[in-house]
């Protein structure tokens, strides 16, 4: 079953940020995910969204999903973002 990574994120340090956005597409496509959405633009229809960009990936499964945010590969790409935003990120198992 497919599984959804999303995640909202408020950029920090463009600069930095640009880093992770050259590297982490090729560790993605490694393990089958795709983008859905990239930091396009957002529309708030309820509530609140409290991040400007979202980014929506996804996998074959739960599973590999997790597979590709433990991999030692991403850990120093995943560190590069965690230094240049902040942000929120949720695993979500599809229908």
């Amino acid at each position: 079953m497919a599984a959804y990574i999303i995640a909202q994120i408020d950029i920090t340090d463009p600069d930095a940020y640009e880093g992770y956005k050259a590297q982490v597409p090729a560790l993605i496509e490694k393990y089958g995910g795709d983008y859905l959405a990239r930091g396009g633009a957002v529309e708030v229809l309820e509530g609140e969204w409290p991040m400007p960009r979202t980014i929506i990936l996804k996998f074959d499964s739960m599973e590999v999903a997790r597979a590709w945010y433990a991999a030692e590969e991403y850990q120093p790409v995943k560190a590069l973002r965690q230094a240049a935003s902040n942000g929120n990120i949720v695993l979500v198992e599809g229908v």
